[in-house]
């Protein structure tokens, strides 16, 4: 498994106008390719007036597989564009739909490049994009003594508690990062001289923006 990948963490839709010609772009993530083609028909029967629907979606560790049709316009100016900017940015797991209703000024072939682009950047900032960092759960078990000291480290290292729970002793449960989960249970059985029983309950992907890790 990666230690982490871009991809986005919602639905996002945007529409705006470039020479008279209505762009709209839909971005979404995707766990399978089942799923991006489900989510590009749906975009096609919403918009089967349109004058063109441009899917392009990409999917697994090393962008195993990547689709993406021109759907009519010329060759290079829409799909291609969309699936380039994808692979450049680092962003996996995402699938795009930029619909074109033909406004009656041809934008010639780099117009159609950065019209799609455009429309597609738009939609992965509605989007949102994170990165999925590989996360560990890390049980600390510890005597009610030990608390407060463990919380300060933990507070001061800026790790997340995710749940602290109460009965003969405390357990407190703490999201680390996969690269630097040794280091913080060394600097928990340093700091109670062993006395912490400490193990990893899970292993999961979470959201981080800017660094920061995110509820969602």
């Amino acid at each position: 498994m990666q230690k982490r990948y871009r991809t986005i963490l919602d639905y996002g839709e945007i529409e705006h106008i470039i020479e008279k010609s209505r762009f709209i772009g839909y971005a979404k993530p995707i766990q399978n390719e089942e799923e991006a083609l489900a989510f590009i028909e749906m975009i096609r029967t919403k918009h089967k007036n349109a004058t063109h629907n441009v899917p392009v979606y990409i999917l697994g560790e090393n962008n195993e597989i990547q689709r993406y049709s021109e759907d009519g316009e010329p060759a290079g100016t829409a799909g291609t564009p969309i699936l380039d900017m994808l692979k450049r940015e680092e962003i996996k797991n995402t699938v795009i739909v930029v619909t074109r209703y033909f406004g009656g000024i041809k934008l010639g072939t780099g117009g159609l490049v950065r019209a799609y682009t455009s429309t597609a950047k738009l939609a992965l900032q509605k989007a949102r994009v994170v990165d999925k960092v590989l996360y560990h759960v890390i049980r600390v078990r510890i005597d009610y003594s030990l608390l407060g000291k463990v919380q300060n480290v933990l507070l001061n290292g800026n790790y997340v508690i995710k749940d602290t729970v109460f009965d003969d002793g405390v357990s407190l449960f703490v999201y680390g990062r996969i690269d630097e989960s040794d280091q913080l249970i060394k600097q928990i059985i340093d700091l109670t001289n062993a006395h912490a029983k400490i193990d990893v309950v899970d292993t999961l992907y979470l959201n981080e923006e800017e660094g920061l890790l995110i509820n969602k």
